[in-house]
């Protein structure tokens, strides 16, 4: 009799520690929905790069025979960057000038030759007209006279073509001599003294150094795809530079990117090569306001301010999920006249579509209960609330696993303001 009793008195706390483990209520916290000001900012990381700044790269190819300049230098405008050594051009422009004057002369030549058979063509006219000469004779004249004249021309454009290979041996030894398009600093010398450079007009050449100005500086950044649809030039940017800690600059969008960095790799690699599984990403350019001593390459990181609500309805952002239900339209704001049996958020399937749908838990003194609400911007804490919430309501705001897993419809909870410590999976 004592061991039977000994087992029932077992089998009731087992019984009794099933049911309340099963019972027993959520430790949660809870924050009250209130209006604030949200300010939706997105982040995007970056190099400082000058505004303006020129690569200088040579037209004509041969050695570098003075080099003025050293990297960290300003220049002005107008002040020699390089010259490189003009001999063989100078030749170019002697022989090109050469064959100018001679083409020249055969003109003049050819004019005088012109002149005499327009003399022997009036001469033979007048004959012919009083048939004191023969048809043969008359136009022997009349074509010696026509090839004259082409002649003439042929040599007047011979000179148009020498006077052209004369301005281009000059145009080609000028360029022998490369001065500053701008007032700036040498941010990059490539080149030494001595060295041979490779220059055409057809495509770029060698890039012996770049010439920049410091004074007005942007920040190019990448921003994701998602982002970039909220960039516009104007929108105001805070701006942190690595190398100045503690510090933020101002500054502007000036120019947001229409196509992807690797739109290009994409569509040359035909969809399937690397490029395509890279991240698409937009460069977006921010003008720094303020002056300080940057310098091209600096790292950066940009917080742009893209949309700004004031007073609006706002919760922690914790405090929302995703739940699927049933089409349903937006609970309204309004206390619930009695708590509910737990049951599952999700209904048993049906013929009724079933769909994620964001939701907060809506605490109903010792119960919760889940209420669909339609999210607007949102900040580093909190989200703005269109519809669904009322100001003062109560919202679970913690434990992350009750709110994203464990709650369900009429659950009970209790409000503690300890810290919440994560129940592990399967635990009763």
């Amino acid at each position: 009799m004592g061991a039977l009793c000994l087992l029932l008195l077992i089998a009731g706390g087992i019984g009794g520690y099933v049911y309340y483990s099963k019972h027993r209520p959520t430790l949660v916290h809870v924050a009250k929905a209130a209006r604030r000001d949200v300010i939706e900012s997105v982040v995007a990381n970056g190099r400082l790069q000058p505004v303006v700044q020129v690569k200088i790269s040579p037209e004509v190819s041969g050695e570098i025979i003075d080099l003025p300049v050293r990297e960290g230098q300003r220049v002005k405008k107008g002040d020699l960057l390089l010259r490189i050594r003009p001999d063989n051009y100078i030749a170019s422009r002697r022989s090109a000038e050469a064959s100018y004057k001679a083409s020249v002369a055969s003109l003049a030549q050819s004019a005088a030759s012109l002149e005499k058979t327009e003399i022997e063509y009036r001469r033979n006219q007048s004959l012919m007209r009083d048939h004191l000469i023969s048809e043969t004779v008359w136009v022997e004249a009349q074509t010696a006279r026509d090839v004259a004249k082409a002649s003439h021309d042929s040599f007047a454009h011979q000179v148009d073509v020498a006077k052209a290979a004369l301005a281009r041996a000059e145009e080609e030894l000028n360029k022998t001599t490369i001065a500053s398009p701008i007032d700036g600093t040498i941010s990059r010398l490539n080149s030494q003294l001595g060295e041979r450079v490779v220059g055409t007009a057809m495509m770029t050449g060698t890039e012996v150094m770049v010439v920049a100005d410091l004074s007005v500086m942007e920040a190019r950044v990448e921003v994701g795809e998602m982002d970039v649809v909220l960039m516009q030039t104007g929108l105001i940017a805070s701006l942190e530079v690595d190398a100045f800690r503690d510090r933020k600059f101002k500054g502007r969008i000036t120019e947001v990117a229409n196509s992807s960095k690797n739109s290009a790799n994409t569509s040359l690699g035909g969809g399937a090569g690397t490029g395509s599984q890279d991240a698409t990403r937009f460069e977006v350019r921010v003008r720094i306001e303020e002056k300080e001593y940057f310098r091209p390459g600096m790292s950066v990181t940009a917080q742009v301010e893209t949309r700004r609500r004031a007073n609006v309805l706002t919760i922690p952002i914790p405090c929302v999920t995703t739940r699927l239900l049933t089409n349903a339209p937006v609970i309204p704001a309004s206390s619930d006249p009695a708590p509910r049996t737990p049951r599952a958020i999700a209904p048993e399937p049906s013929r009724e579509r079933i769909r994620p749908t964001e939701v907060v838990f809506v605490r109903d003194g010792a119960v919760v209960h889940a209420r669909p609400v339609k999210r607007g911007i949102s900040d580093d804490m909190y989200v703005e609330i269109l519809e669904g919430l009322m100001e003062q309501e109560e919202v679970v705001s913690a434990g992350a696993q009750a709110i994203s897993r464990d709650l369900m419809e009429g659950a009970r909870v209790e409000v503690t303001q300890e810290p919440l410590k994560a129940t592990p999976t399967g635990s009763p």
